[in-house]
């Protein structure tokens, strides 16, 4: 069955690095673009970056632009999100997300997140 499995998070101070990893299984990985999008405490879903399925074009949101990188290895059916210089508005849980779509079609999953605490 379809499984994406983030790790990778934890409790780092700010300033700190983090590295995210999200493994893919049960559908052909490298058809998906792949999303990083987060949930920080009492507030709503907000995307974070994205790669598209051949890995050569990413984007960023703002508040993320120039402090993380998003990458993917589809011999390894994983994606990455490097996170450096953390910030307290940073913590949320990230989830990974899997996409692929076209006109009268539409592949979406989801995985069950993995916690980011940025704290001193």
């Amino acid at each position: 069955q379809v499984q994406l499995v983030e790790s990778g998070g934890g409790l780092v101070q700010p300033g700190g690095s983090l590295r995210l990893s999200c493994a893919a299984s049960g559908f052909t990985f490298s058809n998906y673009a792949m999303s990083w999008v987060r949930q920080a405490p009492g507030k709503g879903l907000e995307w974070v970056s994205g790669i598209n399925s051949g890995g050569d074009s990413t984007s960023y949101a703002d508040s993320v632009k120039g402090r993380f990188t998003i990458s993917r290895d589809n011999a390894k059916n994983t994606v990455y999100l490097q996170m450096n210089g953390l910030k307290p508005e940073d913590t949320a849980v990230y989830y990974c997300n899997a996409l692929y779509m076209g006109d009268d079609y539409r592949y979406d999953y989801w995985g069950q997140g993995t916690q980011v605490t940025v704290s001193s």
